[in-house]
């Protein structure tokens, strides 16, 4: 059991509360933008989960922290199979991220995984404004035609297609091998 999970329990929370208050968003809108920095997206955690369940803020605080500090991993098959793209060509990281995504990739090891990172906390975009799929073809210097854009949100691949770039919805490494057919050879 995560140690947020263990937290929720400990607090009587039903498990799920606090990425539930964290990722709605009025929430985590402002972080994804760059606007506010893990201390004050705690404490908006806190603060809805005082709104929403009850719990003292100070407790609500410690499950913020705990979700803004918990381990992550990246699925080794996808890293694989991008690795083996970029070889063939640029490949790029385009996602409505936290403004310590650099420090994430460095502890993944992962920061020399693509050429470029569009991140809507640096930018001040998030997806699927058609600004941060334009910025990433600019960046990589492909014309957006040219591009594959994969993600695990419909709107954001629609928005990625309604701008003229092919797209896919991830569900499993099976989808993005298959997109990446074409270029793997």
């Amino acid at each position: 059991m995560s140690d947020v999970a263990e937290l929720e329990r400990a607090a009587g929370l039903p498990e799920g509360a606090t990425a539930e208050v964290a990722f709605a968003p009025e929430t985590d809108l402002p972080l994804m933008l760059g606007r506010i920095g893990k201390s004050e997206w705690a404490d908006a955690i806190a603060a809805g989960l005082a709104r929403g369940h009850g719990l003292a803020p100070a407790r609500g605080r410690e499950l913020g922290i705990a979700l803004a500090d918990s381990k992550f991993w990246a699925d080794q098959t996808v890293v694989g199979l991008l690795r083996r793209a970029r070889a063939r060509v640029r490949v790029s990281i385009v996602t409505n991220a936290t403004p310590w995504l650099d420090d994430d990739l460095a502890l993944l090891g992962l920061n020399s995984l693509v050429d470029d990172v569009v991140s809507s906390a640096v930018l001040g975009v998030v997806k699927p404004d058609r600004r941060i799929y334009e910025v990433a073809a600019e960046r990589v210097g492909a014309a957006v035609d040219r591009c594959l854009f994969v993600d695990d949100r419909q709107e954001n691949v629609d928005a990625a297609v309604a701008l003229g770039m092919t797209g896919v919805l991830y569900r499993r490494p099976d989808d993005l091998e298959a997109a990446l057919g074409p270029v793997l050879g």
